[in-house]
């Protein structure tokens, strides 16, 4: 599957209590393709959703529920406007999908008191969908929980859009196998009008890739997108400045390219990229501190960071054209969410999964970023009363403008450091400052201001 879904399952060392969660060990990853983009915390569930003060005590990381982001990123004004992405359509992309997805977001829904979405579709536009079976298909197990974070969490910040998840049945192998139907699914969704906005937690390294050639060959998708006024959305990845070489069976990072490489489709110039920060809140969802780049790495011992680089494929779009310290090559990302570990979203999983009972588990990763902003970009998208399309240049607008709706990143780096083959490996990446940087793009948003300065920048 050529998705990029870092949905390396990260466990903690450890025991907690509440639910009666046991923490586990990384696990492991192989093959040689790209992942899910979501990170869990395996077997550290709880029967009713935790307080960011148990999750503290009992995992030693800091977890959020959806009001709590609702809150950090100001979207009150909005809701109480009506603008929740009333009459918009957010399609979340995903192979295999999850067969249960509708009964767990009535639970997620009714734990943390959300409307149920106007309408939730699924669809198979280039095949049928094999049964669930982690056992014969062990990548369905990255991508069950996957889906779950993306549908749960698109709806929780756009409560009144409407969901349309498109699941392919083939799993990503690096360009061969699972990006053309993923592509050509996108398309029939465009098409068709189906969406205004498409959110992709998934990628590759564009280094992994056959050659440059091989890429350029996937975009018909985002071309037709950018003519048809749809948004279209990418993670950047979750292993820092570098990204998976091999897999495992599972989907999941076995081992790591030890030199900078960014990954597609987020590096794409007709893509947004979506990159990872870690949010300081308090109980309410009020900031105790800046939002920071998200960067795990040292609390699980591996890559677990937030993408960003230059591109070797695609040069510097018109766009970026004010930024010098791109060298001329495509900068990602290029604004950021919510994506850490320690800071997780509670995601509602069923038993069926196998990462432990049914419960709400912690979940990290640029595939929460990317749903995360395809609901704001619907608000957008209802205020203005139509698709945006491409955000990119409206975005750089606002960052040229010092637009208050862009709050500046300014603390981390998505420098890795980690143990292969018997060494311990550091891949230098890229620190926050003022302005735009390679670590969190233009910065993050307070929506309440952002929603009616990105519509003005799109030309309204």
């Amino acid at each position: 599957m050529l998705r990029r879904v870092v949905g390396l399952l990260l466990g903690l060392l450890g025991t907690c209590g509440l639910g009666g969660a046991a923490a586990v060990a990384p696990v492991a990853a192989a093959g040689n393709g790209p992942i899910p983009l979501a990170r869990l915390v395996p077997h550290a569930s709880f029967v009713t959703p935790p307080t960011t003060a148990q999750c503290e005590a009992q995992l030693h990381v800091a977890c959020y529920a959806p009001f709590q982001f609702q809150r950090a990123y100001n979207l009150g004004p909005l809701y109480r406007k009506g603008l929740a992405g009333k009459g918009q359509t957010i399609a979340i992309v995903d192979s295999f999908g999850y067969q249960h997805i509708r009964g767990e977001l009535r639970t997620f829904d009714k734990a943390f008191h959300l409307p149920p979405p106007p309408s939730f579709r699924i669809i198979h536009p280039v095949g049928a969908i094999p049964p669930y079976d982690p056992n014969a298909r062990p990548q369905m197990f990255g991508w069950a929980i996957e889906t779950s974070l993306d549908v749960e969490y698109a709806h929780a910040i756009a409560p009144k859009a409407k969901l349309l998840l498109v699941e392919t049945p083939v799993p990503e192998t690096l360009g061969t196998g699972g990006f053309p139907p993923i592509i050509r699914a996108e398309n029939l969704v465009i098409n068709h009008h189906m969406a205004n906005v498409i959110t992709q937690s998934f990628g590759a390294p564009e280094i992994g890739f056959p050659s440059r050639r091989s890429i350029l060959g996937l975009r018909s998708a985002f071309k037709n997108a950018a003519r048809h006024g749809v948004s279209v959305l990418a993670g950047t990845g979750d292993s820092g400045a570098t990204g998976p070489k091999t897999l495992d069976a599972t989907g999941s990072p076995l081992t790591f390219f030890l030199r900078r490489n960014v990954s597609w489709p987020a590096s794409d110039p007709l893509v947004t990229a979506l990159g990872g920060t870690q949010l300081h809140l308090n109980a309410k969802g009020n900031h105790t501190a800046p939002d920071s780049v998200w960067n795990d790495t040292a609390l699980f011992g591996s890559p677990a960071s937030t993408g960003g680089g230059r591109s070797v494929v695609f040069s510097r779009p018109f766009y970026q054209h004010g930024i010098a310290h791109l060298r001329g090559r495509r900068g990602i990302p290029d604004i950021s969410m919510s994506a850490a570990v320690n800071g997780a979203a509670l995601v509602f999983l069923d038993a069926k999964l196998g990462a432990g009972p049914a419960g709400f588990y912690l979940i990290g990763g640029t595939s929460e970023a990317s749903p995360m902003f395809a609901g704001i970009v619907s608000i957008a998208d209802q205020w203005a009363g139509h698709g945006l399309g491409l955000l990119n240049p409206a975005i750089y607008r606002l960052l040229a403008h010092h637009a208050a709706g862009i709050v500046d990143v300014t603390r981390g780096t998505n420098t890795v450091t980690f143990p292969q083959g018997g060494s311990t490996h550091t891949v230098k990446g890229f620190a926050a400052h003022r302005g735009y940087d390679l670590a969190s793009g233009v910065g993050t948003i307070d929506a309440a201001k952002f929603v009616p300065e990105l519509v003005a920048a799109s030309g309204g």
